[in-house]
This record gives C-alpha cells, structure tokens and sequence, in this order.
C-alpha cells in the first residue's frame, strides 16, 4: 500500500512538472469580493443570491485595484434531499471585462449550473464534496456568442476552532481543492483539463445570521502558449435571512403577538 501511494504521488508531480515545463508561466494579482444573501424556505428548500466582482492587474496594468475586471449575480435555488445530499441549480450572470483568462476583452456571460454536494458529516468538523456541471454561454472575441461545457469537482474541510459545532462566535479554518475539466471547449484553452484551484483561509460567525469569511486562493490553469497562475485574495460576507431579521427588529409588537397567538 505505501509503494502505490508513493507511485501515486511521484505521477502526480511528473503530470504537474510537465505542465510548467511545457510554456512559461505568467502570474496574476487578484482581489475578489463576494455579498451572499441566504434564506431558508422551509425545512426542503433554500435560497441565495450571490453578488460579486475581482479585480485584478493585467498586462497593460500592474495596479491590482485600477482594473475591474468582472462583476456577476448569482440566484439559488437548494433543495435537501437528505441529511448528506444537497441538490441545487442556478443562473448567474457574468458582465466580464478585460479578463486574462479569456484573452482581454469584453464577454458577458449566462450560465445555468446544475449541482450535487455530499455531506460527511463528523464531529468536530464536516468534510463536503461537490460535483457541478455548469453549462455557458458567452461572448467571443468575435462578439458572437459560444455554448460551452465545464464540469467541476471539489473537496471542502471546514473545522471549527473554539467549538465542536458552528455558531455565533466561532472562528473556523476552511480549505479547499477543486479540479475543473472543459471537455470540447471554444474559448481558449486546453480541451480537457482546464485548471486546479486550492484555496485556504478561515471565517468568523458574528452572529448565527452573519459571516465573514478571508481566504487566500491559487488557480493554476495550463495552457499550450503559456501557463498562468492567479494569486488571490477572497473577502466573503454572508447574511441569512436578513428580511425576517429586519421585520422582526422594525415591528417586534406584531411579532410577539403572532408568538403569543
């Protein structure tokens, strides 16, 4: 067992070596910020809303904060099928502006993502993981539009650290490994594997309604004219049920009344 995990690992790191080896690599200075808004419909169902934009140097730019270089909306629909299995689909829009990935020039994006997530659930900490098919349609460098295909997988550990479950007051450790495959793709790039992103940071539960999260990510994407690398830093702020929260604080008589009833 341990000679085939080292044969595992010495594999892994030929394949990794050979993608830098193949093109020079160029790297990239990244700030992302992220507005979640999250509610719970019933004991089956939840919605989000995600808002959020990155800024990021470019070739013609070294400033990270001059460029904006994407903003997007995300809306959520989640449904429970078990305590382990969360099923989910979305729609987002990408208003996508001098992005380096996809060559510098102005792509709005639609995207439909169907989603599957699987909970191990243990003490002390939860270890996820989440298959996600996101099917794209975006703008080319020919102003046409172009349907594409990605499919992702990731792995997540979040661990609390001054408690055993998570809320109000807890700070928690979070990592993440996720690998993304663009089988047939037309936007620029390589036809499989598409890139690796690992990202590591913590968060802090201000409230049981209200978290922070700061997170820094690596996406390494290997491409045939030259690989490039994005460094990274997340901000996350996630509010939960934020329109019940303010009714209850702007009419708490007629909430009592509705207790009492």
């Amino acid at each position: 067992m341990r000679y085939r995990t080292e044969r595992i690992v010495i594999c892994l790191l030929v394949l990794f070596l050979s993608f830098n080896a193949r093109a020079q690599t160029t790297s990239y200075t990244q700030l992302c910020n992220e507005l979640q808004f999250s509610r719970a419909i019933n004991d089956k169902w939840a919605a989000e809303t995600f808002l959020g934009g990155a800024f990021s140097n470019t070739p013609t730019n070294p400033k990270i904060l001059s460029t904006n270089i994407q903003r997007y909306i995300f809306l959520w629909g989640h449904y429970f099928l078990s305590p382990r299995w969360k099923l989910s689909a979305s729609y987002a829009y990408y208003n996508n502006k001098d992005v380096p990935d996809i060559g510098q020039y102005y792509s709005p994006e639609h995207r439909l993502t169907l989603q599957g997530t699987y909970y191990f659930h243990k003490t002390g900490y939860t270890l996820m993981t989440r298959m996600r098919g996101e099917f794209r349609y975006m703008m080319n460098a020919e102003g046409e539009f172009d349907d594409n295909y990605r499919y992702r997988q990731m792995l997540k550990f979040v661990k609390p650290l001054n408690s055993q479950v998570m809320r109000q007051g807890v700070v928690y450790f979070l990592t993440t490994e996720e690998l993304l495959f663009k089988p047939e793709a037309k936007t620029k790039g390589v036809n499989f594997f598409d890139r690796n992103r690992f990202e590591i940071g913590g968060g802090y539960l201000i409230t049981d309604n209200l978290q922070v999260e700061l997170a820094y990510l690596n996406e390494f994407m290997p491409r045939d004219n030259g690989n490039e690398v994005y460094n990274a830093m997340e901000l996350t702020l996630t509010l939960s049920n934020l329109l019940p929260n303010l009714k209850k604080h702007i009419f708490p008589k007629k909430e009592e009344e509705k207790l009492s009833d």
